[in-house]
């Protein structure tokens, strides 16, 4: 078993040494991770992963080669705990309505009337709720609430995204860092990217100057060897990244664009950001709340001769855009559309890549709207797309 788990991590190049193997089954062998799977998940990863890059490939493998484990570990835990798991009982609350049924259904009408709204009925309400149309509660089609549909409202209490209908969570959710290793199988978003070359010769005498090398031995009668500073793509990018809800359907394309920009231009920044940039931005998925950049910083820090390349799909609640505290998950003192015009107007090469479809965008009115702020300058993520940003980009 923990053989067939080394050579999976070694497949999926994470760096794990045999004496870090070994030391994992003599743990194991004084009884350190005792019978808990995820005492035993924490003490691999503990003595594995020497990077925090790669928690994520390391999480990927575990759950694929400890699959069964986990399972039964935690059946077992059920049937101890109680007869009918309680995960069952909850999904069993969750109502799945009928088209009609939804259309039925109205919205408060408004950011100001469902914020007030929610104000008042956490004043009022003094128990759980379960079906209805009023209060904070589980199964109904209240605005309020967990598992149930409106098709305007704030969540609250629900492990996961169902509708995409939320125009605020009041709940804490963890994001994972995009993947920059994951293997290409095409290369042409690299080829794409390459129109924003611009090769120049910086730094250090380090490379051998052959053609160089040749004339001024020719000329001097003896081997007179002639260096020169390595050529570099000298163009200089900053990318800012979507990460979490919507996004997660678009993951495996966005790290290949970010392995290939990684690959393609020396001078590359990144940082993250949720649905909309706001005041913060984050490198570190993990450490969002904690770790944050001011965007403003980010802006004083990378001059206006960086091209700014923001990845989205812009498909959030219009609230997230235009109005203060539209923020999903935090209560910003400015709105989105405030600092995307902050960004626009400082670097003046900028393009936002949707990887929504292009025939799509008409249908979402937060696409309409950033699109409209970054002037026009919205491609989708296809090599068609790519290519006209870069046309764009050159300018």
């Amino acid at each position: 078993m923990f053989t067939g788990f080394f050579y999976k991590l070694k497949d999926m190049r994470i760096p794990v040494s045999l004496r870090e193997y070994l030391t994992l089954l003599e743990a194991v062998e004084k009884g350190l991770a005792g019978y808990s799977v995820e005492d035993f998940y924490y003490l691999a990863r503990s003595a594995l992963v020497k990077d925090e890059r790669h928690l994520d490939k390391f999480d990927r493998v575990f759950s694929e080669h400890f699959k069964g484990v986990v399972n039964l570990a935690d059946g077992m835990d059920e049937v101890a705990e109680t007869e009918i798991p309680e995960e069952w009982l909850r999904k069993l609350a969750e109502k799945f309505l009928t088209d009609e049924e939804k259309a039925e259904i109205e919205a408060l009408g408004g950011w100001e009337k469902l914020m007030e709204t929610l104000k008042q009925r956490l004043e009022e309400q003094k128990g759980r709720h379960q079906g209805g149309n009023k209060w904070i509660g589980t199964a109904g089609t209240s605005p309020f609430g967990a598992y149930g549909y409106n098709p305007e409202g704030v969540r609250i209490g629900q492990h996961e995204s169902r509708h995409r209908r939320a125009v605020k969570v009041w709940d804490k959710r963890e994001f994972k860092n995009l993947d920059d290793n994951v293997e290409i199988g095409t290369r042409n978003i690299k080829v794409a990217l390459r129109r924003l070359r611009k090769w120049a010769r910086t730094g250090a005498a380090d490379e051998l100057d052959l053609p160089g090398t040749i004339t001024s031995t020719a000329r001097q009668g003896w081997l007179d060897v002639q260096m020169r500073p390595e050529r570099h793509n000298a163009v200089k990018v900053l990318m800012l990244f979507d990460v979490g809800g919507s996004m997660d359907d678009h993951i495996k394309v966005c790290e290949e664009l970010f392995s290939a920009v990684k690959t393609e231009f020396k001078h590359l920044e990144y940082y993250y950001f949720h649905n909309c940039p706001y005041e913060g931005l984050w490198k570190d998925n993990a450490r969002r709340w904690n770790e944050q950049v001011s965007t403003w910083d980010v802006i004083n820090t990378y001059g206006a001769d960086y091209k700014l390349v923001i990845v989205g799909d812009a498909t959030m609640s219009p609230y997230e855009i235009t109005y203060p505290g539209g923020a999903v998950e935090h209560w910003n003192q400015e709105a989105g559309a405030v600092w995307m015009q902050r960004l626009v107007d400082h670097f003046h090469h900028a393009a936002w890549i949707n990887p929504q479809p292009e025939n799509w965008w008409r249908h979402h009115q937060s696409i309409q709207i950033m699109h409209k702020l970054m002037e026009g300058r919205m491609f989708p993520l296809t090599l068609d797309g790519l290519d006209r940003m870069t046309g764009e980009l050159n300018r």
